[in-house]
């Protein structure tokens, strides 16, 4: 089982976010998972930084620790093209210690553009067309392609590594986990639904399984749930809620009803170790065995001490 760290780059700027990923390696994370956003889902949280340049900065400045987006979008915001040399370009500079997380992604992010944002099957069939064209330019040579909804024309990337990226694609049920077998690596989730790997496994795939865990912690629950309820109560929302809202403040009006017996239905909360081990227990007894700790508590640096110290040795004692 690998462990990793969830850096929150919507709750903080790109050199803090730099920093606590640093810090991760240090305290014995074996990779780190960013975002890949355009807005935060709250204003609250306040940033929102470019991601692709902060995991080359963190590449520079790390040796050991893997790196991957959790999830990027290559078919509205981002060209495919754009994406396939830009992987490449990561795996590059990290010596192979990068993975190329994606997924059909959020309105909140995809609209800026000014393209609209598709129906849930436009989606998926973009999300398909996008993986084939990634594929394709991996092979080297000038490609061309003509999608339904994407297309390439006459390309061809130049640096390629000699190891190609892990494709870990997001799945939320049977048609997208037969996609992350079928065009992908690896499986991305969020829900320690054990019918989604099941899926994944029928239909032939051997990757590694990513899933994030929602954690917060902190020296005193009280303030744990806080700090949920100011910048990640967003979360409780679901999915069908998360792809389709467009702004900060749509996500602050959706989420207003949110209450404190909700955020302990969802997160393993305060300082105490056993709630976030049993937390983590759902997630690899599900079949997940990349696991990464998303902590929403208030404090980076206690978290990453708190792992360090008495959390890590007892996640790593499952796997």
């Amino acid at each position: 089982m690998q462990i990793g760290y969830k850096l929150a780059s919507e709750g903080y700027g790109p050199q803090e976010i730099i920093r606590q990923a640093v810090l991760a390696e240090r305290a014995g994370f074996d990779f780190v998972e960013m975002s890949d956003h355009f807005h935060p889902w709250l204003d609250a949280q306040g940033h929102s930084s470019f991601t692709w340049s902060v995991l080359g900065a963190i590449a520079a400045k790390t040796t050991t620790l893997r790196l991957a987006t959790g999830v990027t979008c290559p078919t509205v915001r981002y060209h495919p093209a754009i994406i396939a040399q830009a992987a490449a370009t990561m795996a590059l500079i990290s010596d192979g210690r990068f993975t190329l997380g994606v997924g059909a992604g959020e309105r909140l992010n995809e609209h800026v553009v000014g393209q609209g944002f598709p129906s849930v099957r436009g989606r998926h069939e973009r999300l398909r067309e996008a993986l084939e064209i990634i594929r394709l330019l991996w092979q080297g040579g000038y490609q061309s392609y003509e999608g339904r909804h994407l297309q390439l024309e006459d390309a061809r990337i130049f640096d390629l590594p000699d190891t190609l990226p892990v494709i870990a694609v997001a799945a939320s049920g049977e048609a997208s986990a037969r996609l992350a077998a079928e065009l992908g690596d690896g499986l991305f989730a969020t829900e320690p639904d054990a019918s989604i790997v099941e899926h994944y496994r029928r239909a032939q795939g051997a990757g590694p399984r990513y899933a994030e865990v929602p954690l917060a912690w902190a020296t005193d629950e009280q303030q744990a749930v806080q700090a949920v309820l100011q910048t990640s109560r967003w979360m409780v929302t679901g999915w069908k809620v998360m792809s389709e809202l467009p702004n900060p403040v749509n996500f602050d009006a959706a989420s207003a009803y949110v209450e404190e017996k909700h955020i302990r239905q969802l997160f393993a909360i305060g300082p105490d170790p056993e709630p976030h081990v049993a937390k983590v227990r759902s997630y690899v007894e599900a079949g997940f065995d990349h696991i990464v700790l998303q902590n929403a508590g208030p404090d980076p640096d206690g978290f990453l001490d708190f792992f360090a110290g008495d959390l890590s040795g007892r996640l790593r004692a499952m796997g």
